[in-house]
């Protein structure tokens, strides 16, 4: 896989602490994006999924995880890896957010296994492209035209009342590299 961060707890991107996995590799380029610096992947961010599954069971072992929040770049530009990783989480939280730019229609049109088992194994999925010109602030989306389905219905109650409730709200990690700022950001961010 290509894997740019893991972050810990994020609380900005789903209920609870969760932990943020941003994946490498887009080729939308959308005007706007909060990520650039992830369209292209790197081969210092190549990590095999045994290698991440033993950094995540780290941070399992000592704090207490809500859930997991995908993102990127693409992830379903990485769909078999990625499928074969979700699957191995189960074990901690099956609290599984995916945002990507393809709509859900355009994922169960690829007819690719591997889509259909991220999809099938995940509890909340944001889609579509991000359009700048649709960011209005809209909550866990980054412009209106993103949609949230809730897949997993045994957690729907929950994220019913965390979309109804909720306000976006950007929380920043340190690291070696400087500030990375995590969050639904506005427009002119």
């Amino acid at each position: 896989m290509n894997v740019a961060r893991i972050l810990y707890p994020v609380r900005v991107l789903g209920p609870g602490n969760r932990i943020g996995i941003w994946l490498c590799g887009c080729n939308r380029k959308c005007p706007g994006c909060s990520n650039p610096e992830l369209w292209k992947p790197q081969k210092k961010y190549e990590i095999q999924v045994d290698h991440l599954l033993e950094l995540i069971n780290q941070v399992w072992s000592a704090n207490r995880i809500d859930g997991f929040t995908i993102s990127g770049g693409e992830p379903f530009l990485q769909s078999e890896e990625l499928s074969s990783f979700i699957e191995r989480i189960h074990h901690i939280s099956c609290d599984i957010l995916v945002y990507t730019g393809f709509t859900l229609q355009e994922l169960r049109q690829k007819k690719d296994p591997f889509v259909e088992r991220i999809i099938s194994s995940i509890s909340v999925l944001v889609d579509g492209p991000y359009l700048q010109d649709q960011n209005e602030n809209v909550f866990l989306r980054g412009s209106k035209n993103q949609c949230v389905y809730i897949l997993n219905e045994k957690y729907r109650m929950k994220y019913d009342n965390y979309l109804e409730n909720g306000k976006n709200e950007i929380q920043n990690f340190i690291s070696k590299d400087g500030v990375i700022s995590v969050g639904i950001h506005r427009k002119d961010f």
